[in-house]
């Protein structure tokens, strides 16, 4: 089933979709970018004041917060690439369990898909088929973590969460919204 342009629901500016898809990413960008103000300010303040000991915990704490800025940035940037896919998908072959299976591995994931298929008037089906495989709404822990405890030297964990290829939508929705109101 292939969605027709004319039941085509309005489609919102690409930067709307950027921000719905990684609401949950920008909220702990924001986090830690004051976590990393804070712990730059007891950085400065122990440099002066007291022991390598303590100079290093701040430092560490620091490092820590500011990689993260980085990592949760590139991984946003990951999750809109996987929207502009699953909203591909989802508008050439309609909603399909194996598509949205492709996408249930993540919280980030799921609300990639879930805001594609939002978009195109599938939310329901997304909602109900991410239900019936089990998925509740605590489920923030990405389910590869729990299952390969050493997720973190593996190739497919970078190149998937932080290295998403560039994906060119095949879809003008845009465009496709502007011909179905005419």
């Amino acid at each position: 089933m292939v969605l027709s342009s004319k039941i085509l629901p309005p489609q919102p500016n690409p930067v709307i979709s950027y921000l719905r898809v990684g609401k949950l990413l920008y909220l702990s960008l924001a986090l830690f970018v004051l976590e990393s103000l804070w712990y730059w300010a007891e950085l400065q303040k122990a440099w002066t004041e007291t022991s390598v000991i303590i100079i290093v915990f701040w430092l560490w704490s620091f490092l820590f917060s500011f990689i993260h800025i980085y990592l949760v940035l590139m991984d946003g940037l990951s999750r809109y690439q996987n929207y502009k896919r699953a909203k591909d998908q989802f508008y050439m072959y309609g909603f399909k369990k194996r598509i949205a299976e492709t996408y249930i591995s993540s919280k980030c994931q799921r609300m990639a898909a879930k805001v594609a298929a939002q978009e195109l008037g599938m939310e329901d089906e997304i909602k109900k088929y991410y239900t019936s495989r089990g998925v509740k709404w605590y489920h923030y822990i990405p389910y590869f973590m729990v299952k390969e405890p050493f997720f973190l030297f593996k190739k497919s964990f970078w190149c998937r969460t932080f290295l998403e290829k560039n994906y060119k939508p095949k879809i003008d929705f845009k465009n496709l919204q502007l011909e179905s109101s005419l």
